[in-house]
């Protein structure tokens, strides 16, 4: 996979998420998801990027939800509920999915660096689409905001590059197993 197909794919599912869910278009996330992640889950290997896919989604929605539960990040367009994790959210937890043994593929191994990542990243992307267009909302203030966000991907982010790595590995492992069989 061309690491700057995978940027660059990223970024646009971003921005057409964080867009869409500002201007009452939820739906333009999925739908920009499905050619870059259509791409990745073709590939031979793609059923590893599906599994990291569920995964992520699945870490995500807890995180987020937990973000909305307590009142930390208020969300635009908060399809199911404004209590929860909306679906435009956890679309960027999916296409993110898709960077993890790809673009960010050097964070692997690299635990204090991932964990710096993410507690940086995280908090730039979520103000980035609070000031740009209003997709997320600080009701505790922004400082909280920041402190949650770096907190919870500083955890997060690491642990979804060590699945990355433990579902890599465990493939290898099998493949070996079959050929030498």
């Amino acid at each position: 996979m061309n690491v700057w197909f995978n940027i660059v794919g990223y970024q646009l599912v971003w921005l057409a998420t964080v867009w869409g869910a500002s201007h009452e278009r939820a739906w333009l996330g999925p739908l920009a998801l499905l050619p870059f992640a259509s791409i990745h889950l073709r590939r031979r290997d793609g059923r590893l990027d599906a599994w990291l896919l569920l995964a992520a989604a699945g870490c995500g929605t807890v995180l987020d939800s937990l973000y909305a539960a307590t009142g930390t990040i208020e969300y635009a367009s908060p399809f199911p509920s404004g209590h929860a994790a909306p679906a435009w959210i956890i679309t960027l937890w999916a296409a993110f999915a898709l960077t993890l043994r790809h673009s960010l593929r050097f964070l692997q191994g690299r635990w204090l660096l991932a964990m710096a990542f993410g507690a940086a990243g995280a908090p730039l992307a979520y103000v980035a689409a609070a000031r740009s267009w209003q997709a997320v909302g600080f009701p505790q203030g922004v400082v909280v905001a920041i402190g949650a966000l770096a907190l919870g991907w500083a955890f997060v982010l690491p642990l979804l590059l060590r699945l990355a790595m433990t579902i890599e590995h465990q493939t290898r492992s099998r493949t070996a197993t079959h050929v030498h069989v």
